[in-house]
C-alpha cells in the first residue's frame, strides 16, 4: 500500500450535529401533526422522543409506537410519524460549526477523506447530501449497504482497502467510545475522540478534540507519533 494519509469520519454526533437536528425536526413534526396532540405540549413531545430515541440507538418504529401507546393516541398511526421522519429529517440536518472549512483544510493538507456510518442507506445518504459532504468524501460506507456495522473492524478494513491506505496512516474520528474509538483501534487505526461525555462519562482517550477546528493539528500530531 502507498503511504498516503487519511482521515475517516463518523457521521452522527461527529459531523452532523444530531442534537440540534433532532430538535429542529421534532418541532416541525409537532407543528405538522399538532391537531392529533391536543393534550400534549411541544415540550412534552420533544422530551418524550429524545428520551425514547436514546441518542439514535433505538429504531424509530419502536420510538413512535411507544410514544403513541404512552399518550393513548389512536387518531394517528405510528407509521405516519415514521414515514415523516424518514422522508423529512434530512431537511433539518445541521452541521457542527466550521465543518466545510475543516474538510477543505484537510484536503489541502493532503489527506484523503472517508466516512463510515451505521444506519439505513437511503436515510444516511440524504443526510450527507443535506450537509454537502458527500462530494468531499473519497469513500462512504453505510452499514446497511455493507452488511456489517461498527464496531466490527471489518468495516474499517474495507474502507482502508478501498482507499489503499495502511491502518498506521489513517485516523478515524468519532464520538462513540465503542462504535468509533474501540472499533478503529481494533482495526489498528489511529483514533481521535470528538468528545461527547453523554455516551459514557467515565470514558477517556489520549487524543481528544471538542470542536472540529481542533482536528487538523491533532491529526498531524497523531500521525507523527511513533507509539
Amino acid at each position: 500500500m502507498s503511504e498516503k494519509k487519511a482521515v475517516i469520519f463518523d457521521l452522527d454526533g461527529t459531523l452532523l450535529d444530531r442534537d440540534r437536528s433532532i430538535t429542529s425536526f421534532i418541532k416541525r413534526q409537532y407543528a405538522k401533526f399538532s391537531h392529533h396532540f391536543l393534550h400534549i405540549s411541544e415540550e412534552q413531545f420533544q422530551q418524550t422522543f429524545i428520551s425514547l430515541d436514546q441518542r439514535g440507538c433505538v429504531w424509530k418504529d419502536l420510538v413512535y409506537q411507544t410514544m403513541l401507546d404512552n399518550y393513548g393516541l389512536t387518531s394517528i398511526r405510528w407509521e405516519e410519524l415514521l414515514a415523516d421522519y424518514m422522508q423529512s429529517f434530512h431537511e433539518h440536518c445541521l452541521p457542527f460549526d466550521d465543518l466545510d472549512t475543516v474538510l477543505k483544510k484537510l484536503r489541502e493538507e493532503g489527506y484523503v477523506l472517508g466516512l463510515i456510518t451505521n444506519g439505513l442507506t437511503d436515510f444516511q445518504s440524504k443526510n450527507m447530501k443535506a450537509l454537502g459532504i458527500d462530494a468531499l468524501m473519497d469513500v462512504i460506507l453505510i452499514s446497511e449497504k455493507e452488511g456489517i456495522k461498527k464496531p466490527d473492524p471489518a468495516i474499517f478494513h474495507r474502507a482502508l482497502h478501498l482507499l489503499d491506505i495502511s491502518p498506521g496512516q489513517s485516523i478515524y474520528v468519532g464520538d462513540h467510545p465503542v462504535n468509533d474509538i474501540k472499533g478503529a483501534l481494533d482495526a489498528e487505526m489511529k483514533a481521535i475522540w470528538k468528545k461527547d461525555p453523554g455516551w459514557d462519562p467515565t470514558f477517556s482517550h489520549d487524543t481528544v478534540i471538542e470542536i472540529l477546528t481542533e482536528l487538523p493539528p491533532a491529526a498531524e500530531k497523531l500521525l507523527k507519533r511513533k507509539w
